[in-house]
């Protein structure tokens, strides 16, 4: 095979010792992390291998540097043209012919990929799983004898993850097809269940498991009862001027009009979904990624094609229907390892509406045809999905913890009691707990219980108006200005009461119905409570006020800047668009933020200097490494800067 990325590795090296030597001449890091090690090494030694990193854990580069090592292309399946087309970018960018074959280039174009794939001028091919369905490709690619199938976004396969596509489970097919060609299936998030389930799908054999924690301490997360949906989003851009930040959004209406609010408020922001023009989804992409547009309001359409490193801001402005979805978006940010912040934006409407989807999607289901057992087992694990959801929006302790439990982790970080994680808004101590929460608790569930002893189920909105001793129509028709529950909480607005209602369902207190017109009732967890027999913590709802927050980190945030002349980093970062606007490619792909706080800190005066800040492998040194240095030069000299910084 004819190598196409630059390598000095000695032949002499072992394989696992020439992949490392490898990384450093074309990546720029001194060595792999220990569970890169462990995959690649697998991978390597030709076994089977599921590996599990969290979004910016370096998955890619353990089935990139295989077929580099060996000599042998790999076949990477990845779920889009646009993922495909980013990641081929920055393989080129560093030296490696990667190519994609996909729906989008000429008969002459996928022509010429195969022929080069086959003749061992492509280590690296990237194409869709849907394209397997065509006859000839398995065969084709067979010839070119690959040492790696290396399935992205692995979780695909599984019924029970939570972005399954049909397609996937053509891949198990590839195990005729190409056999004794060892597989990597990865992926950033899986439940211990949907990591069975992609073994089983793809037929793994024996294989190696490498699990790392899903756990992101780089990630801020902040939690907030959604009060005014604009203003709470102000708020936290307002933390974040100029830096690139996802707003995602349930619907596209609210795309649209939250973009323009931003829009009016002086903010350069664009919308994202399904139902705008192809032509028009392209160009927003495209200046996101090129670091010309710093805030896209998005529904899930924006998704797994985004691989800029340098988001700071992920903000959901409703809550998702399952944490492996929040886990996967909110991972979007902080891909370079620097801060960022994840707020997520709820209300008790966004757990009722996920249900009433969830529902009917399943009576379609049946009414199509399908199995009602089956049906009914996926509906209820979808519903218990939604209310894990819903319980860690409304969890008052660690929320890095939280997340890291669910994903059956142990927890390695410092006990809440020691400061906790300092990276969430309970850690940090931004929660404020309700006085006398029991007590509050026990009057809500009173109303609930006396209106079902007299058969009578109502909605949150309707059990607010009582306690809080609202005069409407709809109370004095019925009568329940007359209960003996009527106004025990007038100090309270309806909003709070609504607020703490929803937390009452996430800890079990009270259950809600399904459908368009969701109804409460007692559940068996608050008759305790009902009874005084349990004491509980609420938070304090807030009085529609935007609830304000520091600086996106106490500590984290402080720590990555220490150091940095920040007009130094703006300016290389106009640099930086520049440079990709030449050379066609987004911005990250010349170097990420990390690198340019690195350069803003170090100010190396010589490209030897420059050669050892991580992230600037061999080729970039050479290629972009002189037009760094001299605007270096040219700055440090006009404010007086000093040189060669000791890290």
């Amino acid at each position: 095979m004819t190598m196409t990325a630059p390598t000095h590795a000695s032949e002499e090296l072992d394989p696992i010792q020439r992949a490392e030597t490898l990384f450093g001449e074309i990546w720029g890091h001194d060595e792999l992390r220990p569970l890169q090690r462990e995959a690649v090494t697998s991978v390597l030694d030709g076994r089977d291998t599921l590996l599990v990193l969290p979004t910016g854990g370096g998955k890619s580069v353990c089935y990139q540097l295989p077929p580099l090592v060996r000599e042998r292309p790999a076949i990477v399946l990845s779920p889009l043209v646009s993922l495909m087309k980013d990641q081929v970018d920055s393989l080129r960018a560093s030296g490696v012919a990667a190519a994609a074959l996909h729906g989008l280039l000429s008969e002459d174009e996928k022509r010429d990929v195969l022929r080069d794939f086959v003749h061992g001028r492509i280590p690296v091919l990237y194409l869709a799983p849907e394209r397997l369905a065509l006859g000839s490709l398995p065969s084709i690619l067979a010839a070119a004898e690959p040492c790696l199938i290396a399935i992205d976004e692995a979780h695909c396969i599984s019924q029970w993850g939570h972005d399954f596509r049909p397609d996937y489970r053509r891949l198990a097919s590839l195990r005729e097809q190409l056999p004794g060609v060892p597989m990597l299936a990865c992926t950033a998030t899986a439940t211990p269940r949907v990591r069975d389930d992609i073994v089983q799908q793809l037929r793994l054999d024996d294989p190696v498991r490498v699990v790392g924690s899903v756990d992101r301490p780089n990630l801020i997360f902040r939690v907030r009862p959604r009060t005014n949906a604009v203003e709470q989003v102000i708020e936290v851009l307002d933390r974040h001027p100029n830096e690139a930040s996802i707003i995602y959004v349930q619907t596209r209406a609210e795309s649209e009009r939250i973009a323009k609010k931003l829009l009016d408020r002086g903010i350069k922001a664009s919308c994202y979904h399904a139902g705008l023009p192809a032509a028009k989804r392209t160009k927003v992409h495209e200046a996101f990624q090129a670091d010309r547009l710093p805030v896209v309001v998005a529904t899930v359409a924006f998704g797994m094609g985004i691989d800029r490193s340098d988001v700071r801001c992920v903000i959901h402005a409703n809550m998702p229907k399952s944490l492996e979805h929040y886990q996967q978006e909110a991972g979007r940010a902080g891909r370079d390892g620097l801060a960022a912040e994840c707020v997520l934006l709820h209300a008790a409407s966004d757990a009722a509406r996920w249900q009433g989807l969830i529902e009917r999607s399943a009576e379609e289901a049946v009414a199509e045809g399908g199995d009602r057992t089956a049906v009914d087992r996926n509906t209820r694990a979808q519903l218990d999905l939604l209310a894990e959801t819903s319980a860690w929006c409304r969890g008052l302790g660690c929320r890095h913890r939280a997340v890291v439990e669910y994903f059956g982790h142990d927890w390695n970080g410092a006990d809440e009691g020691e400061g906790g994680c300092g990276a969430c808004d309970a850690c940090l101590g931004e929660i404020e707990r309700l006085d006398d929460a029991t007590t509050v608790a026990r009057k809500i569930l009173s109303c609930v219980a006396r209106l079902g002893t007299l058969g009578q189920q109502f909605g949150a909105g309707h059990i607010a108006d009582i306690v809080v001793g609202a005069n409407t129509e709809r109370i004095r028709s019925m009568r329940h200005d007359e209960l003996s529950t009527f106004g025990l909480l007038r100090d309270l607005t309806k909003g709070q009461v609504t607020d703490l209602v929803g937390q009452l369902v996430a800890i079990g207190c009270l259950e809600r119905t399904g459908g368009d017109r969701p109804v409460l009732g007692l559940a068996a967890d608050g008759i305790p409570v009902l009874r005084g027999d349990r004491e509980i913590e609420l938070a304090k709802p807030a009085r529609g006020r935007v609830q304000k927050a520091t600086r996106a980190s106490k500590g984290r945030d402080a720590t990555d800047w220490s150091g940095i002349d920040r007009p130094l980093f703006e300016g290389l970062r106009e640099l930086r668009r520049r440079m990709a606007a030449e050379r066609k490619v987004p911005a990250y792909v010349v170097a990420n933020d990390a690198v340019l706080r690195d350069l803003a800190r170090l100010r190396p005066s010589t490209l030897e200097a420059m050669s050892s800040i991580r992230g600037i492998g061999r080729k970039k040194l050479v290629e972009q490494g002189p037009e760094l240095l001299a605007f270096l030069d040219e700055w440090c000299r006009e404010h007086g800067l000093a040189r060669d910084m000791v890290d």
